[in-house]
């Protein structure tokens, strides 16, 4: 039985016509609220990190782009230092994807999402890895990159040495699995260049995993960084499965909406809920923001035919920009010898206020990500 279920048969007297129902621009203010869109925070590096719940980090400069849309006077070094003295780290977590988190977050979640990860495994590289002795296997495999950092290739290539008739990534990939692998400097550093090479998190951080394994903390930290939210949000957000039990247990700890197609909502309960008129000034999200990865109903920030062009075939979510909180085209930097371009490709017609906002928040953008060009121009397409 589902929490829907559930609800309808626990109610009481509970009428759920009495329920508050939020329209998209409701849940829109009350994600950039609390993912602090609708103004630039005061907030710490660290602190926002954990706020945002980590920013997912397929490339190195993503989290830049997007704290510094989130931050006032974030400067790149800020987030920089962190990852160098081991207060942030870069890890596959939600979704078996690569994310940049606090330390504390690291050892929390990790653990949590070991079937998130080990489900992946068993899609990519199931028929590859039967048969084989995983203790044996993760523990060779945390031996080799805790006596030094490794590349996936560098780790395949030594653990098939001893297991020659594997496949190597399928034996990297197996060990990223069984043993939290972080990526080390200077993998993550803005300026810097290198190969991504891991350690296990363990070693990284001088410190245990946490024993929990439950995800109820988790998911309450996940709707104080997008909520309010459905299971089914949830579920895609982390990428675990049969979470109704779960909010089972929490709902007594929770308020509850509906949104304009009946679903239940769950969301902390001093949580903030801007006024739907709340004013949003145009934003630059980077590549893979979480905003656009966290919901199984993604219209509370993104029209569902302009998904296909900020979601690519290959797995790339493109930088978007926010108009008014809700997705209204993508951008991009060209390099150019000396010259760096904006280029903004618009999914519909901006008011003149709009252009003329997006204009300058474009040139601001263009001073913190290519500084080092001696001209900057936006372009328009």
């Amino acid at each position: 039985m589902d929490v829907q279920e559930a609800y309808k048969n626990n109610r009481g007297s509970r009428n759920t016509q009495s329920e508050r129902v939020l329209r998209p621009r409701n849940l829109n203010r009350a994600l950039l609220e609390r993912q602090l869109l609708l103004r630039r925070s005061a907030m710490s590096v660290p602190d926002a990190l954990e706020q945002l719940a980590g920013l997912q980090t397929q490339a190195p400069n993503p989290p830049y782009i997007g704290l510094w849309s989130r931050l006032a006077g974030f400067r790149h070094e800020a987030l920089s230092r962190l990852i160098v003295d081991k207060s942030a780290v870069r890890i596959a977590l939600m979704r078996s994807t690569l994310h940049l988190v606090s330390a504390r977050d690291c050892l929390t979640f990790r653990p949590v999402l070991q079937p998130v990860l080990e489900r992946g495994l068993q899609s990519a590289y199931g028929k590859h890895l039967n048969g084989l002795d995983a203790d044996a296997l993760a523990a060779a495999g945390r031996a080799l990159v805790e006596a030094q950092p490794r590349t996936f290739s560098e780790l395949g290539a030594l653990l098939a040495e001893r297991w020659p008739d594997r496949e190597p990534a399928a034996l990297a990939a197996a060990v990223r699995t069984w043993v939290p692998l972080v990526q080390v400097p200077p993998r993550g550093v803005w300026g810097a260049s290198g190969q991504a090479s891991h350690t296990s998190a363990e070693e990284w951080l001088s410190l245990p995993l946490a024993a929990d394994t439950a995800p109820d903390a988790m998911i309450l930290r996940y709707l104080s960084a997008f909520g309010p939210a459905t299971v089914k949000d949830m579920q895609v957000w982390s990428g675990l499965t049969r979470l109704s039990e779960v909010v089972r247990r929490l709902r007594p700890q929770l308020r509850t909406f509906r949104d304009e197609h009946g679903s239940e909502l769950f969301d902390l309960p001093d949580a903030p809920l801007p006024d739907a008129d709340t004013p949003a000034p145009v934003r630059f999200l980077s590549e893979f923001d979480n905003m656009l990865l966290s919901y199984a109903d993604r219209t509370r920030i993104m029209a569902e035919e302009y998904r296909a062009r900020v979601f690519t075939v290959n797995g790339i979510i493109r930088a978007a920009i926010l108009v008014d909180g809700f997705v209204r085209g993508i951008w991009k930097i060209e390099l150019m010898k000396d010259a760096a371009v904006l280029v903004i490709e618009l999914f519909e017609p901006l008011s003149s206020q709009d252009r003329e906002a997006l204009i300058e928040e474009g040139g601001r953008l263009l001073t913190f990500a290519a500084a080092e060009a001696q001209s900057h121009d936006i372009r328009f397409t």
